[in-house]
């Protein structure tokens, strides 16, 4: 992780799900000094509220706020986005069917875009290798590989202005991302983790994410503001 104040006031691009770790994320680029522009996406999802919890976020923090809208949901293929599919109440084995097809890959390409519109070196991204759902775009692996490609796709990196992948998430638990978010005043009643969240933004209390969550607070021993739907 890097030291704090390292930004020094660069502009920076992090990924805005609305969710606990997106949140944490941001609070740590704050932190860390860097000018923050959060990206978020409509892509179809079913638990839109993330985007409202989302734009709650960057009001609260007075950041610059895009959303982008993309048509995922015109490929299917993922629970998130397909209504036919239904999403999971039990873990399954595998990779389940909340994976959304290359989701981080476009999204962290848009974020590359953004980033030399806006002469931007610096890109943000919540993904986590430990308490997550098997999703091969958030190992270490993919971030690794798209680092790569980040430097040799776009104009700054062939210039040699190197863009630096930031994922200050990715080797800690669910509740170490907690922990850290409540160090730096993160209120996590304005997020939404929920696959299946209703227009209100509460939560099923069954799916993936949702389980993933509550343990993570019962681990770190904080009490969980999230609401549900039963």
């Amino acid at each position: 992780m890097q030291e704090e104040n390292s930004g020094q006031g660069r502009a920076a691009i992090v990924l805005l799900s609305g969710g606990l770790d997106s949140m944490t994320v941001l609070a740590i680029a704050r932190q860390q000094g860097y000018h923050c522009h959060a990206l978020s996406f409509d892509y179809g999802q079913r638990h839109n509220a993330e985007l409202q919890a989302a734009q709650r976020i960057a009001e609260h923090y007075g950041v610059d706020h895009k959303i982008i809208h993309l048509g995922l949901d015109a490929i299917g293929g993922s629970a998130l986005t397909d209504a036919s599919i239904a999403v999971p109440e039990t873990p399954q084995p595998g990779i389940p069917v909340t994976y959304v097809p290359a989701r981080n890959t476009i999204f962290l390409a848009f974020a590359l875009g953004w980033a030399e519109v806006l002469n931007a070196r610096d890109v943000f991204i919540g993904v986590n290798a430990v308490d997550y759902s098997g999703y091969p775009d958030c190992r270490p692996e993919f971030i690794t590989a798209f680092q790569t490609l980040a430097n040799v796709a776009t104009k700054a990196g062939v210039e040699g202005q190197r863009i630096q992948i930031h994922v200050p998430l990715i080797t800690l638990s669910k509740a170490d991302i907690i922990r850290r978010g409540i160090e730096l005043g993160v209120d996590y009643a304005f997020t939404v983790s929920c696959y299946a969240a209703d227009h209100q933004g509460r939560a099923c209390g069954v799916c993936d994410a949702c389980r993933l969550r509550a343990a993570g607070f019962a681990s770190a021993k904080i009490q969980d503001p999230t609401l549900y739907q039963r």
